[in-house]
């Protein structure tokens, strides 16, 4: 199956695509609005958002950004009916092979506790749990993109 699977860049066409896929897969929150997470990361050569497609419909993501030390991976989703055909894999290929390419030697990612499948995922895939706690302290409400997006 993974044959079929190809992997590019997000168009403007896709996101209400990918908006279902992100609720399909259980990624969506209430505190966070899809659409302005997609064309954040978007609006700047620092992220991308990467889609996995299968005759034409999108099964995968990712989104990726660096930070110019480290590079985050974030919102990896496959199509619950996709899932253990490849999908996955093939997007986390895209999204190393991309950091590399930004000059990104370190990638790391959040997996919320008590996710034993995403965890064995990503060990499967040579990821380390690294023991650390993410702390976090909300600045703003989302609002409007940055100039010139």
């Amino acid at each position: 199956m993974s044959d079929g699977i190809r992997v590019r860049s997000a168009e403007d066409a896709d996101v209400e695509e990918i908006v279902a896929l992100w609720g399909a897969a259980g990624l969506l929150r209430p505190w966070n609005d899809p659409r302005h997470d997609i064309a954040f990361a978007r609006s700047n050569n620092h992220s991308i958002v990467l889609v996995a497609t299968h005759d034409e419909a999108i099964v995968g993501t990712a989104m990726v950004g660096q930070d110019g030390h480290r590079g985050w991976v974030y919102y990896v989703a496959s199509d619950p009916d996709m899932r253990r055909h490849g999908v996955g894999r093939r997007v986390m290929e895209a999204a190393e092979r991309w950091l590399a390419e930004q000059g990104v030697w370190k990638v790391q990612l959040l997996v919320r506790s008590g996710n034993r499948e995403a965890e064995g995922f990503y060990e499967k895939l040579g990821y380390t749990d690294t023991q650390s706690k993410c702390f976090q302290k909300v600045l703003s409400k989302p609002g409007r993109l940055p100039r010139g997006s």
